[in-house]
């Protein structure tokens, strides 16, 4: 079951990542839809740390992105070396989220 939920001054709804395996489904729905290479993700927190992740044959490329979106830092990353990054631990954690993606137009 996907939950929805919103974060407060901002309009956009989040999704719940709930599965190792969704980030990868939800990153691929994003570039199709968007016609964008990634998507973003939102460890709910204080904080509120964004992070574009791309995925890539031999493991994934996270970027941490500023309140603009920007990309402060990047990192490439193997398969294994993922399950040890900030976002699967959010995710780990029950607090990743990522914004519901639609068809632009």
């Amino acid at each position: 079951m996907q939950t929805h939920v919103a974060i407060p001054c901002n309009d956009t709804p989040l999704l719940n990542v709930r599965a190792l395996e969704d980030i990868e489904f939800l990153v691929k729905e994003s570039e199709v839809l968007t016609g964008k290479p990634g998507r973003t993700f939102v460890i709910a927190g204080a904080d509120r740390l964004s992070y574009r992740v791309q995925w890539h044959p031999m493991g994934s490329k996270v970027e941490r992105l500023d309140a603009h979106g920007q990309a402060l830092s990047s990192q490439h990353l193997l398969p294994w070396e993922f399950l040890d990054h900030s976002v699967v631990e959010a995710l780990r954690a029950g607090q990743l989220f990522t914004p519901l993606v639609r068809r632009p137009g």
